[in-house]
């Protein structure tokens, strides 16, 4: 059953059961299971186990053991191409596992050989520590059994020994996996150490020991080495782990155990969270002090607009919100975020889709080598682009082959060319002697010395050395700080057990309170126990990294070099430069308008005096001058409409543009209601008067003018009154309209918004429906009533029929222009110049229709006395025109009638006298 428990059965897998059956040649035999164990083969079902001989190329096989064994030994091995599996010269045996606890002694040393897990065959070796001694056998071994061959010893206290009290340190050191730091960091430990029990300043009664393992930057290693730090002896006062994902697991399990956690590797912003880690301290800053460098050199070039592309993980993450506060608090706008997990493509391209140009780019090595290759592809990088980086990669790590990538070094290093890296300063570059009396350069020779020579570059953790020596010295510092406290309180150091907070809180608000000069720098925490720490900004310029400056995040302190490089003229912009430009009215065409306007005006000026002066002749007074002359200013009115009309902000301040818009309205509303409305007067008049019945032909010879006065009137007191509710209700004004942006002709990162001014109000098109509505009734009725009087003829008012002609022309006009302005609006120039010569052919046909024809007439027939002079010179009313000569037979007409009637009158008187000879006689007269 147990053995069972250890054999998954996955889905079959098709593919790979084909490539096992109809395999010929290549693979590799099926081996033999280590004794007491078996192999899982992935993939495969029992019946498909027996009957296959030959596995391919790449299966992988696991071993597994019975029972409480574990493999000691390769635990996978994987098929080659030259048929053997991997490996092969290391044996894989299935052991028991000797008891734990033998591990540990109090106050002693348990050396393991071979290292790694207690099986058959490892050999224990104890010792005590100075000032105890061993009781029982030193050395132990694990037997066949699972058992040790010897009792457990014990180191007892030597009352005779007089040197210092130990205090123990448990440390996980990754000296493998993700992050190898402990390669340098352990040795930089062990030499901060080293000086801290040779001080007699320092915990002069005490000598720190460190206990560490190698965690393998790795969550579960970590938490089963974890278990052996708290569950062993000897005590640790304090647990300092070095991953971020070690660290949140050390630091949220270690509040149970009341022991303080401080880190030297970790840099997860997570990890400032005090109520999910309250006893957690660091000398690696978070990850969210590179943002307000970043916010700060933002500021400094003028970006309010920045783009981000981050890698799907917890680091990442949380760097990313808290620069999202910080550039929020900044007003800088986050415009595009984008995240990927493996493959970097969609997102690169969305990063060009929406036009990013200032990005932040946050992921690890391996995924920047993915990302700039997309980079290059999608040409997301030169003049018009900067990208900011994470500082701790290699300086050369654009240039290392990766077969995950299908990119030269060329162009990776076209593509990275000017990036932007923020990098926590690690090493003091000021020449300081701190509270270790050694500078930074003199650190760096001593681990060097510790290393043996090797490659810097080649080391795990080498940037970060001076963090874990600052650590130790921090954690010294602040245990020093305690002695005196605790002795007050009557507690010591050796007191501290896994229950006592007492002592936990007087170091937690030693190390709360630090504040000395490192190797690293200045170190001191933040409330949520955090180092603040200067920030180093490189550029890469040409290939290589330069220093462009610091930024001290504790004093808001930025110390800039000038010496940054772009690759154009200057820091880009963070976004395509939209510059708006107002679209203005062509003045040529302007001009020339006006020009037509004013001549208009001065022919409506010409006729205005000619009606005038000539007001007292017959043929103008027949005519209704004054209502002439209401069309004549209603004409000069409109025609000054079109100089408002063509006013815009070329011409005038945005503040006075509404009171040009209101003149517009006015002139135009005043001109039409006085113009039109005099027309219009006149041919209703005729329609009302010469269109009624026989029996009322007496009544028609008396047109009262005050009649035509108050009609005019009451369109222009329509007008008036609606025009002063709109703008009372909703007046006008100044409003922009948005074009499509405009790429301009030279080559600049620019792009030219077009905007338009118009007059507007907020229920524009309501007040438009009613004003259009009611003067297009007015226009459709004034053709009406022109159509309707073209065949009569009358001397009251002699030019009907030329004013009929003016109100075709204005009806048309208008009916065309006002739906076609609204059309062109957004053309200022086709819609200003249709609406300015609509008004201008408009008003020149109705005065050259009404008024030139009287001027002709004036001059050529020479009608220029009055009624009154024309009787007083010949006694009667002048013969030369044919509506005198009208009158004048009218006159005889009526004169021969009473004659004719005057003769029925006598010839019947004679009839009564003369009987017989009264149709002779009446015939005679008649024909005489």
């Amino acid at each position: 059953m147990e053995q069972l428990l250890f054999l998954v059965i996955f889905y079959l897998l098709p593919t790979l059961i084909s490539s096992i059956h109809n395999s010929t040649t290549g693979g590799c035999a099926i081996i033999r299971p280590p004794r007491d164990g078996g192999i899982r083969y992935r993939g495969l079902t029992q019946e498909q186990i027996r009957s296959v001989q030959i596995l391919p190329v790449d299966y992988e096989i696991e071993y597994i053991c019975r029972g409480s064994r574990i493999i000691v030994g390769p635990k996978v091995r994987k098929c080659l191409h030259n048929g053997t599996w991997t490996d092969m010269n290391q044996i894989s045996r299935c052991l028991l596992v000797c008891p734990r606890s033998w591990m540990s002694l109090e106050n002693g040393r348990v050396a393991l050989l071979p290292p790694g897990q207690p099986v058959e065959g490892t050999v224990l070796h104890y010792n005590c520590h100075a000032g105890f001694l061993l009781e029982g056998f030193n050395i132990s071994h694990c037997t066949k059994l699972g058992k040790w061959d010897s009792p457990k010893p014990f180191c007892f206290y030597d009352s005779n020994y007089t040197g210092k009290k130990k205090l123990y340190i448990g440390a996980l050191f990754p000296m493998s996996g993700g992050w190898p730091g402990g390669q340098a960091c352990l040795p930089a430990a062990q030499m901060a150490l080293d000086l801290v029990n040779n001080r007699t300043d320092i915990l002069p009664d005490y000598e720190l020991e460190l206990i560490h393992y190698d965690s393998m930057c790795d969550p579960g290693e970590a938490t089963k080495l974890l278990y052996d730090l708290l569950y062993t002896e000897p005590i640790k006062i304090v647990l300092m782990p070095g991953c971020s994902s070690v660290s949140t697991l050390v630091a949220e399990a270690a509040r149970m155990w009341n022991l303080i956690v401080f880190s030297y590797g970790s840099s997860s912003p997570a990890l400032s969270n005090r109520q999910r880690f309250p006893t957690f301290f660091r000398t690696h800053p978070s990850a969210t002090l590179h943002n307000p460098t970043r916010v700060r050199l933002f500021q400094k070039w003028g970006w309010t607009k920045i783009a981000t592309i981050q890698q799907t993980t917890e680091v990442f993450t949380s760097t990313l919100d808290d620069l999202e506060e910080r550039v929020k608090e900044a007003g800088i706008e986050i415009s595009v975020r984008q995240s990927f997990l493996t493959d970097p493509a969609v997102a690169v391209k969305n990063l060009k889709r929406q036009d990013a140009r200032i990005i932040v780019g946050l992921f690890y090595e391996t995924e920047a080598r993915k990302v700039f290759c997309e980079v290059f592809k999608e040409k997301l990088y030169g003049k018009k682009y900067v990208w900011f980086l994470i500082g701790w990669y290699a300086d050369n790590w654009f240039k290392i082959k990766d077969p995950a990538i299908n990119c030269t070094v060329e162009n990776m290093t076209e593509a990275v060319e000017g990036h932007v890296t923020t990098e926590i300063v690690m090493l003091n570059p000021e020449t300081v002697r701190g509270a270790s009396n050694l500078t930074s350069q003199e650190f760096l020779a001593q681990l060097m010395s510790r290393l043996g020579g090797k490659n810097p570059e080649e080391t795990g953790g080498f940037q970060e050395a001076p963090l874990a020596y600052d650590a130790v010295w921090a954690l010294a510092l602040a245990l020093n700080r305690t002695v005196a406290p605790l002795r007050a309180k009557g507690w010591a150091l050796e007191d501290f057990n896994y229950n006592n907070k007492e002592i936990t809180a007087e170091i937690y608000r030693a190390l709360n309170t630090s504040s000395f000069e490192g190797v690293s720098g200045h170190v001191v925490f933040d409330a949520q126990g955090s180092r603040m720490a200067w920030t180093l900004i490189e550029q890469l310029q040409g290939g290589s990294y330069k220093k462009i400056g610091y930024y001290d995040s504790t004093k808001g302190n930025l110390s800039w070099y000038g010496n940054d490089k772009w690759i154009g003229l200057g820091p880009p912009a963070d976004q395509t430069k939209v510059i708006e430009e107002f679209r203005y009215l062509s003045q040529k065409l302007f001009v020339s308008v006006s020009v037509f306007a004013g001549l208009g005006i001065l022919l409506g000026i010409v006729c205005l005096s000619f009606n005038i002066y000539n007001s007292s002749v017959r043929y103008i007074q027949n005519s209704q001058p004054y209502l002439n002359n209401m069309t004549a200013v209603g004409c000069v009115l409109a025609l000054a409409a079109v100089f408002p009309l063509g006013i815009d902000g070329l011409h005038i301040q945005r503040s006075q543009f509404p009171v040009v818009c209101q003149f517009r309205l006015w002139l135009l509303g005043l001109g039409f209601s006085l113009a039109y409305g005099s027309m219009f007067t006149k041919i209703w008049w005729v329609h009302t008067v010469f269109t009624k019945k026989d029996e009322k032909k007496e009544k028609r010879k008396h047109l009262e003018p005050w009649k035509l006065y108050a009609t005019v009137a009451v369109l222009l007191a329509i007008d008036v009154l609606s025009l002063l509710i709109w703008q009372i209700m909703d007046p006008l004004h100044i409003t922009v309209e948005k074009f499509t942006k405009e790429a301009p002709k030279e080559d600049l990162d620019v792009l030219i918004q077009p905007l338009l001014e118009h007059c507007s109000s907020e229920k524009m098109n309501t007040w438009l429906g009613v004003v259009y509505g009611y003067k297009g009734l007015l226009l459709l009725l004034g053709i009406f009533l022109a159509y309707e009087t073209k065949s009569i003829s009358t001397e009251k008012i002699n030019d009907h029929r030329a004013v009929g002609m003016a109100i075709y022309n204005v009806a048309v006009l208008c009916m065309i222009t006002a739906p076609v302005t609204m059309i062109l609006s957004s053309q200022q120039d086709a819609s200003f110049a249709f609406a300015s010569l609509a008004i201008i052919f408009s008003v020149y046909i109705t005065l050259v229709v009404l008024f030139v024809p009287k001027i002709r007439r004036l001059i050529t027939r020479g009608e220029w006395q009055s009624e009154q002079q024309d009787t007083l010179k010949t006694g009667s009313s002048t013969n030369n025109n044919d509506e005198e000569k009208s009158r004048q037979l009218e006159r005889e007409n009526r004169e021969l009638q009473k004659i004719i009637q005057e003769a029925f009158v006598i010839q019947e008187y004679h009839f009564s006298l003369h009987p017989s000879r009264p149709l002779l006689r009446m015939c005679t007269q008649l024909e005489s």
